[in-house]
């Protein structure tokens, strides 16, 4: 049964925002991906506060031992999630997690962060786990423009670049979209905000993922790293413009905390994780992007 947008409001910090009663545990079981994005660097460490960072990953079957050690320690958790550290479709693991989540923690709300190479192919499956909330991070809806951001994918056990690459990712992007919410799944889009390449391109990614069916936008500003570690930061004038243009089109999410993929707590108020998963790692091992 789909929850209602008042109940993810209410219960998910991504939706209602950094509130008291809203607690959520990241469960890092997916370590590859399919595609190479210019400014990601995935990685394994104790120290870096961002998404695509964890201290380690799991497995499937453990992921229900953490929920539950998670929920001893922070009672106000209603949502499971899984957002990396590499792409939650590129390997089997997310959907088998949550399906061991469905039996054993049912009164959780399932979400789940995809870069949407595979979104479409896989929609079928990942609706049958009962997920409630997916989010896509769609950059461009120009290839010309996505070109800029990915060197390449990795689509069906082949490496594609430039704009072939672009056209690829950003058609099965918006065709995912479209499936998965008409099946009463709530979306929504994550979008990198980065000077100089798509900043003046978001009210248009924005306006198109609405028509595919995005409930929310969430403009999320570019660390500058990897190989687009030139690139400035954008400023909050930059942001706030960019978040205004969106606003025409969809409604804006302005609180996002920049969550590792193994965190556990109320975002911006508490932080378990290292309790939780314990054992963390005090060096920085970078995944490759194959």
């Amino acid at each position: 049964m789909a929850r209602t947008y008042e109940e993810l409001e209410k219960n998910h910090p991504c939706f209602g925002g950094c509130k008291f009663n809203a607690g959520r545990i990241h469960l890092p079981v997916s370590p590859g991906c399919n595609i190479a994005c210019r400014f990601c660097d995935r990685s394994i460490n104790d120290v870096e506060e961002r998404p695509g960072v964890t201290s380690k990953v799991i497995s499937p079957e453990e992921a229900t031992t953490f929920i539950g050690r998670a929920i001893e320690l922070v009672p106000s958790i209603k949502v499971a999630g899984i957002a990396g550290p590499g792409d939650t479709l590129a390997t089997d693991y997310a959907l088998e997690t949550f399906r061991h989540i469905g039996k054993e923690y049912p009164e959780l709300l399932k979400c789940m962060s995809t870069n949407g190479l595979l979104l479409y192919e896989r929609a079928d499956e990942l609706i049958a786990t009962g997920i409630d909330t997916l989010t896509v991070t769609v950059n461009a809806v120009d290839p010309e423009i996505q070109a800029k951001i990915n060197d390449y994918i990795i689509y069906h056990g082949e490496k594609i670049e430039g704009v072939e690459a672009a056209k690829i990712l950003i058609e099965n992007q918006l065709k995912g979209i479209k499936k998965v919410a008409d099946a009463g799944v709530t979306i929504k889009v994550n979008t990198v905000l980065i000077p100089g390449i798509n900043d003046e391109h978001i009210e248009t990614v924005a306006k198109t993922v609405k028509e595919a069916g995005a409930l929310m936008y969430n403009i999320i500003p570019l660390i500058p790293q990897h190989k687009l570690s030139d690139v400035p930061k954008p400023t909050c004038e930059q942001v706030e413009l960019a978040r205004e243009r969106a606003e025409r089109h969809i409604k804006v999410f302005r609180h996002c905390a920049h969550c590792r993929a193994d965190a556990v707590g109320v975002p911006g108020i508490s932080e378990y994780s290292r309790l939780v998963y314990k054992s963390r790692l005090n060096v920085k091992n970078t995944f490759s992007h194959g």
